[in-house]
């Protein structure tokens, strides 16, 4: 089924059922790897807010702190490569273990961008879970530790990812046709 948002054209890429089935995947290796450990989960705004009720209720760890933080880099369908800092850390995260949640990893520079100002808040660990991640356009090698899907390099929407803010509601992930 295709939809069309704005002026753009999106064919159906990934179902809300691979997706509910994958998030219970990480739920449960999540939980594992932090088995009776406390976890702050990092939701990156605005595109993780689904991805991050989804998965945080997959995860069973001994205690979950959620919280949100808002950067951006793209504007319409393409990175400007410059990172914006609209909502930021609100709290002390000296030695906790961090599981940055992202509904996306593309080139990587919003989360290059984080990495960096978490290291000076000295957390235990830093971990990164996405949704989906685009190695084609990935520019650096830190490691993503949780990944749903590996993707290519093509614009996606839906499930939390818009276009100029549209599509967010969408319970699949399109990609443009």
């Amino acid at each position: 089924m295709a939809i069309k948002i704005k002026d753009k054209e999106f064919e159906v890429f990934i179902s809300k059922d691979q997706i509910r089935k994958r998030l219970k995947e990480l739920g449960i290796q999540i939980s594992k790897d932090f088995d009776g450990q406390n976890l702050v989960l990092i939701g990156v705004l605005n595109g993780s807010f689904i991805v991050m009720a989804d998965l945080c209720r997959e995860i069973k760890v001994a205690s979950q702190e959620i919280k949100f933080l808002k950067i951006s880099s793209y504007s319409g369908t393409h990175s400007t490569g410059v990172i914006k800092e609209e909502m930021g850390f609100s709290s002390d995260l000296k030695g906790k273990n961090i599981l940055i949640v992202e509904d996306i990893v593309d080139t990587g520079e919003s989360m290059n961008y984080l990495l960096g100002k978490l290291k000076g808040l000295s957390p235990a660990s830093v971990s990164i879970a996405t949704l989906l991640y685009k190695p084609e356009a990935f520019r650096y090698n830190y490691p993503i530790h949780y990944v749903g899907f590996e993707i290519p390099n093509k614009f996606v929407v839906g499930y939390g990812l818009d276009y100029d803010g549209m599509g967010r509601e969408l319970p699949d992930i399109y990609q443009l046709a």
